[in-house]
């Protein structure tokens, strides 16, 4: 990390609360949870609209969308974790594995492949986003809300990334350890796997 941060034993208040918060979900103390050390509200401010928008759309197409604009970004650090929650929880080890082989996203079907680049669009220039690419994903069956819900997907997830990157976070071994070598190696798309 770039800047100095409070360590796990001596955060106290919303900040103490927020590192128990992220210690319980992925039960180790992840590496991001400290850059936010200096501002605690804006990791409860976080919390909450990752949240909204996480529970107001399909949990798959979530992922998907998170793991494009993650990807589209260079975040290694979402990239990973999104991918883990697409096998993990999710259970979807086959769109990982498509991704791996392809992170272009060509070997996914229609309406994930539409949904991967429409992101990845979103993330890297929204304002490059033209009437026709919304008409394509209303072609492959999704709705105005639907599309709503990518584009705030890619939006939140461009917050996220240039926090974790602009301080420093790198990937958690623990996280990194989860997936095979060589799936691990297409997911390092920006910063590398913190040291061991």
């Amino acid at each position: 990390m770039f800047i100095a941060t409070i360590p796990e034993d001596s955060a106290t208040g919303a900040l103490a609360h927020f590192y128990r918060q992220q210690k319980q979900a992925w039960g180790f103390l992840p590496n991001y949870a400290g850059a936010f050390s200096t501002r605690p509200e804006v990791a409860e401010a976080w919390t909450q609209l990752s949240s909204s928008v996480r529970e107001g759309v399909d949990r798959r197409r979530f992922e998907i969308a998170t793991i494009a604009a993650a990807r589209a970004l260079r975040s290694t650090y979402c990239t990973a974790a999104h991918s883990k929650f697409l096998r993990d929880v999710c259970d979807d080890e086959a769109t990982l594995a498509a991704l791996a082989e392809d992170p272009s996203g060509q070997g996914l079907d229609e309406q994930d492949r539409a949904v991967y680049w429409f992101a990845g669009q979103v993330a890297r220039d929204a304002s490059s986003v033209r009437q026709e690419d919304v008409d394509a994903l209303r072609a492959v069956g999704l709705d105005d809300g639907d599309i709503a819900d990518i584009v705030f997907a890619a939006a939140a997830r461009s917050f996220f990334t240039r926090v974790l990157d602009g301080l420093g976070a790198q990937l958690d071994v623990q996280t990194a350890e989860a997936f095979a070598p060589e799936v691990l190696e297409s997911l390092v798309v920006g910063r590398p796997v913190a040291d061991g």
